[in-house]
């Protein structure tokens, strides 16, 4: 799979954080969010976060970020636009040769064209944007990026057998100091292990933590700015029951809002 990189023009443009104590964000961050292009990413400001999720993972601008399977580009409008001109916006998706479950190897192999064919509506300005499937990253960017995230995927890393190569490949990129952030849906401590295999979305926060520390990173912190005490975390299709998918369509689940969360940051071992 050849390497895709696609480049915009570009415009001037740690300790564990309560979710209740949050400054207001820097005019960076305030231009970034206000960009016309997010008009429809706005709604969902208010379950995930960005300014206070990227500043307890010390993103700032002009550093170099992957951004680890951007998907519809939600992050990619705020990252993009922050890290500014100065700075490096990373899309990694996964090597499909690294899942040993057929159809998500099938899932992967077809993100970067997709990346590739809707970035160019985003109408991204900022930093210069890359994308590249893990095995296609050229040897030149390795021990650059400073920072790495992986926002909402790990349960299909998980279950799709990919995860420990895929990390491995992340801290590869990763400067000596460099660190990784994961917004992960949270399962309760107590649930079941076949309810927690990625199937369904959740993870334990235990699990996580466990599984990455495995792969050469060890936590620097946790933050519940993601948190919603609202989500039992035990819905039978999964996350996906909630807002923004609500795949059952029930009124009383929109109420609860999008899934709990868990915010970690790991710094390379």
């Amino acid at each position: 799979m050849r390497p895709i990189t696609i480049a915009f023009a570009a415009l001037a443009l740690g300790a564990t954080a309560p979710a209740f104590a949050q400054a207001a964000p820097d005019a960076a961050m305030q231009g970034a969010l206000a960009q016309d292009n997010r008009a429809d990413d706005r709604a969902r400001d208010e379950w995930r976060h960005p300014a206070e999720t990227l500043e307890f993972f010390e993103v700032e601008p002009g550093m170099t970020v992957v951004d680890y399977m951007p998907a519809s580009g939600w992050y990619t409008r705020v990252l993009v636009p922050y890290l500014g001109s100065a700075g490096r916006y990373v899309g990694i998706m996964p090597d499909p040769a690294s899942a040993d479950v057929e159809g998500m190897a099938g899932y992967f192999a077809k993100l970067p064209a997709a990346f590739a064919k809707d970035s160019p509506g985003w109408n991204l300005a900022g930093a210069p944007v890359a994308a590249y499937a893990s095995q296609d990253v050229p040897e030149a960017l390795k021990g650059t990026v400073d920072r790495a995230l992986i926002f909402r995927e790990m349960h299909n890393l998980y279950r799709s057998g990919a995860l420990r190569a895929e990390l491995m490949r992340l801290r590869e990129l990763l400067k000596d100091d460099g660190m990784l952030g994961i917004v992960q849906h949270r399962a309760k401590p107590w649930a079941a292990g076949d309810y927690t295999d990625g199937s369904r979305g959740y993870m334990r926060q235990s699990d996580v933590i466990g599984l990455v520390e495995a792969a050469g990173f060890e936590l620097v912190g946790t933050s519940e700015v993601n948190a919603n005490a609202k989500d039992s975390a035990d819905h039978p299709k999964g996350v996906w029951e909630l807002p923004p998918s609500r795949s059952t369509n029930r009124a009383e689940l929109d109420a609860i809002g999008e899934s709990d969360r868990m915010t970690l940051l790991f710094r390379k071992r």
